[in-house]
């Protein structure tokens, strides 16, 4: 390696490093701030302390809004991969016109705007007729997440040989079945990454929920902003921080279970 190679090696290695470090920084400021003493988000932190974790149990609403967020996101998740599923199949084999069209509509919601999205779903679920909160958060998280699962299937099964599944339906097992005992654990590391991608969508969604909710059904986000209009202290900054252990957390059980799923197939 040239002399110049080295200084451009070494100048990658430092922009790359500096970028990491810049995106990485308002993660460590939150996870920072949460641990402060002061009762005003004050950098660096006068004094250490959990108090703000402990002010978490006397939140009102809290825990509601915990277990909605993990109902929403456990189901829609569910869902999505189902139909996902299909949708994928239908794309990857199907021979209908318009087959490339079918992909892009499920992955538009990707490329419109929260707002834009959580406007035209409040105003279809009153067009007809759908007022309940929940159902409208549940109905609203599957869009939002099928895309994730979709577009990830969609990838994997562009490598895989269809043939298995003709194979075992020869042998006497019906297409659902042979989806099931087939086609799912082959692709079960792209099962498991849209999987955990559509959770966590769903989970830290705030633009198309706020449309959505109602006095009895608020979602963790929408509880975080009115915690941060009645209250704003370090708080918040507690419930960010776990956020990012979840979502830490989630990943890597996905990624030691993709592991495992490779050493099994190796």
């Amino acid at each position: 390696m040239t002399r110049t190679d080295q200084i451009f090696s070494r100048l990658s290695w430092a922009i790359g490093l500096a970028t990491a470090a810049f995106l990485m920084l308002p993660i460590v400021i939150t996870v920072v701030v949460s641990f402060s003493a002061s009762p005003v988000y004050t950098l660096p932190p006068p004094d250490w302390s959990l108090r703000w974790y402990e002010a978490l149990q006397r939140k009102s609403g809290l825990v509601e809004a915990v277990i909605l967020s993990l109902n929403l996101a456990v189901l829609s998740t569910a869902i999505s991969l189902a139909l996902g599923t299909a949708a994928a199949i239908a794309v990857a084999r199907g021979q209908f016109p318009g087959r490339a069209g079918v992909g892009t509509f499920v992955v538009s919601p990707l490329m419109m705007p929260g707002l834009v999205l959580g406007v035209a779903m409040l105003q279809f679920f009153r067009d007809i007729g759908l007022r309940d909160a929940y159902w409208s958060l549940l109905l609203a998280h599957v869009v939002i997440t099928l895309p994730f699962v979709m577009r990830t299937l969609l990838a994997a099964m562009g490598s895989f040989d269809f043939s298995m599944i003709d194979a075992a339906r020869t042998l006497g097992m019906s297409y659902p079945k042979a989806i099931a005992k087939v086609l799912i654990p082959n692709l079960a590391p792209a099962y498991l990454t849209g999987g955990l991608f559509a959770f966590l969508a769903s989970m830290d969604n705030y633009p198309i929920s706020i449309f959505l909710t109602d006095a009895w059904n608020k979602t963790l986000p929408i509880k975080m902003l009115q915690y941060l209009e009645e209250q704003p202290d370090p708080s918040i900054a507690a419930m960010s921080t776990g956020l990012i252990l979840l979502a830490i957390v989630v990943l890597a059980i996905g990624a030691r279970t993709v592991g495992l799923n490779r050493m099994i197939q190796g």
